[in-house]
């Protein structure tokens, strides 16, 4: 009996904290309120979750469209097709891969910094101590932070397709003797401004909305330890990977 009762248990946490998330979230929006004060840590939270991403935002995407690239250029060489490299680069970036690495390194990086510092602000009391003063740490703490992903993560997104754009176009162009006109041509021609960008955008948005939820979720429900703000941080990475993997196909399915 035990035994079973410790198997549901483990089935039913992930659904309970499913639970416990939507409450928390259902919360943060009926405490919101928006004056200038809220708008000034707003923006000071987009630079500390956006600005300070950029480094590895850039890296990563300028890598990810060489190598995209170089194996796009390689297969379609075959098939006599290697024209078509800028389009598979262009389509691949705008619909999928753009977005979904974008917020993968933005919850490695950022989302992985805003769990722990709202976690070390429980352990350290300091949201008690805002309760105390009369003042609500969701408008002040959590609504900035949920805020500044949804603005971060879009606008991470067209740099890191912009950059990997520029990784292709350098390996096709400089490295394989490729066009440049025929590579910017045929992008221009295969891709539509709103059912491939578009969508694209649209889903930056749901995964930046996502990827600051988890984060100040986690980080708001961390135990007052240090183990537990580590465990809240890794809990932050693997939850967003997971859940914007999941909606990356949903999404994909009905915009499809």
């Amino acid at each position: 009996m035990n035994g079973q009762a410790s198997g549901l248990d483990r089935l039913l946490n992930p659904i309970r904290r499913l639970g416990n998330a939507g409450l928390f979230l259902v919360t943060a929006f009926s405490r919101m309120r928006f004056s200038r004060l809220q708008l000034l840590e707003t923006l000071r939270q987009v630079y500390f979750a956006g600005v300070r991403s950029l480094v590895i935002i850039v890296t990563g995407g300028f890598f990810v469209g060489l190598v995209l690239t170089l194996q796009t250029y390689d297969t379609l060489s075959r098939f006599g097709a290697a024209d078509a490299v800028s389009t598979v680069l262009a389509l691949s970036l705008f619909r999928e891969l753009g977005p979904v690495l974008t917020t993968l390194l933005f919850a490695g990086r950022a989302g992985t910094s805003i769990t722990a510092e709202i976690g070390l602000m429980r352990a350290t009391e300091q949201l008690d101590a805002m309760d105390l003063m009369a003042i609500d740490p969701m408008e002040r703490i959590v609504q900035p932070r949920l805020l500044a992903g949804v603005l971060a993560v879009p606008a991470l997104v067209l740099v890191f397709n912009v950059c990997a754009i520029l990784g292709g176009l350098v390996f096709a162009v400089f490295l394989m003797g490729a066009d440049p006109i025929a590579f910017w041509g045929n992008m221009q021609a295969t891709v539509e401004l709103w059912r491939d960008f578009g969508h694209g955008m649209l889903k930056a948005v749901a995964f930046g909305f996502l990827a600051s939820w988890l984060a100040v979720y986690y980080g708001w429900t961390a135990r007052p330890t240090s183990e537990g703000v580590a465990l809240a941080t890794t809990q932050t990475v693997i939850a967003t990977a997971i859940t914007v993997l999941i909606l990356d196909f949903v999404l994909s399915a009905f915009m499809l």
